[in-house]
């Protein structure tokens, strides 16, 4: 199936949508952040969320459009946690039946947000990818409306809202740096990017220790590799079509992190934004970091896509 791709109009139209739920998350400059990048840093906080990551962004854009026959049969989604709590919120505030698969062993944080906005959550398989499998046989069998966390148009418009109050706020940024996971937030970026702001270099960050869609995008082709992440956000094994096709077109360029680089981003983020970042949102950092030399000189915006860190992820990022 090929999905189309959504343009601006589809990112206005998910604003308006998205308005009398969600409130514009802050873009802060932090003066220690700066100094650690060195230079002029400005971070979009996604982790301020209601459900501490920018995928509720996607979900109510999506959920808010359903049919009536559609929120009869209910939802389903897999999820390492994120993409999870967003379709669990959007279908509260929608009074639809959400169902979430998420992978035995999920971060126990995300697992009991999703169960606490009353969505039904069922552990299957070692990773994300076979979540997902069994999510989509699933909604086969059951009729569920099967919403994919990275082939969804409605997910991608919502989730470009945060670049499009990133440029509103500074429209001086002159690079954007995100994470990566199945790519929706930088597939986002990269219409945004198209429409208002050309000049804007994007690039993106993935673990190395997970890096389908890297490969993916280097090699113009959907491949699968391994995933031995911790950081969930950025778990997948296999690249997904429609945020690829987006990025394949619109990136600038795609840097991985390592275990090490990603935890110690985490830690730094925490001291310097006083915020809880999981190491997914930090992971722009990470990235950063690595380009330090390249970025001297000019305006850097970097997403934290989230702050859903476990006790046990943190104990380890302060360790």
């Amino acid at each position: 199936m090929e999905w189309p791709i959504p343009d601006m109009r589809d990112v206005l139209l998910a604003r308006q949508r998205i308005a009398p739920f969600l409130q514009p998350t802050p873009l802060f400059t932090h003066p220690a952040l700066s100094e650690l990048v060195g230079t002029e840093v400005w971070v979009k906080h996604e982790n301020h969320q209601p459900v501490g990551a920018f995928k509720v962004r996607g979900g109510i854009n999506l959920l808010s459009t359903l049919s009536d026959e559609e929120r009869g049969r209910g939802v389903i989604a897999a999820s390492t946690g994120n993409h999870g709590q967003s379709i669990a919120y959007a279908a509260r505030l929608f009074g639809v039946h959400a169902v979430v698969i998420v992978p035995v062993g999920a971060n126990p944080v995300k697992v009991a947000a999703m169960r606490g906005l009353g969505s039904e959550v069922i552990e299957h398989g070692r990773d994300f990818d076979e979540a997902r499998e069994y999510c989509a046989a699933l909604a086969t069998q059951r009729g569920y409306r099967h919403i994919h966390s990275g082939n969804e148009p409605l997910l991608i418009a919502g989730v470009a809202t945060l670049t499009l109050e990133i440029l509103e706020r500074q429209p001086e940024i002159d690079v954007l740096i995100g994470p990566v996971g199945g790519g929706s937030g930088m597939a986002g970026a990269c219409i945004v990017r198209r429409a208002l702001r050309p000049g804007l270099e994007l690039i993106a960050v993935q673990a190395a220790a997970a890096p389908a869609a890297y490969r993916s995008w280097k090699a113009r082709a959907l491949l699968e590799d391994k995933m031995e992440t911790a950081a969930e956000g950025l778990a997948t094994r296999v690249a997904f079509e429609l945020p690829q096709r987006i990025l394949w077109e619109g990136l600038d360029d795609f840097v991985l992190a390592s275990e090490g680089e990603l935890l110690g981003a985490t830690r730094l983020m925490i001291e310097t934004t006083k915020t809880l970042v999981e190491p997914a949102g930090a992971a722009s950092l990470a990235a950063a970091l690595k380009l330090r030399d390249r970025l001297q000189g000019r305006r850097v915006a970097l997403v934290c896509s989230g702050g859903n860190i476990s006790p046990s992820q943190l104990r380890a990022v302060l360790a």
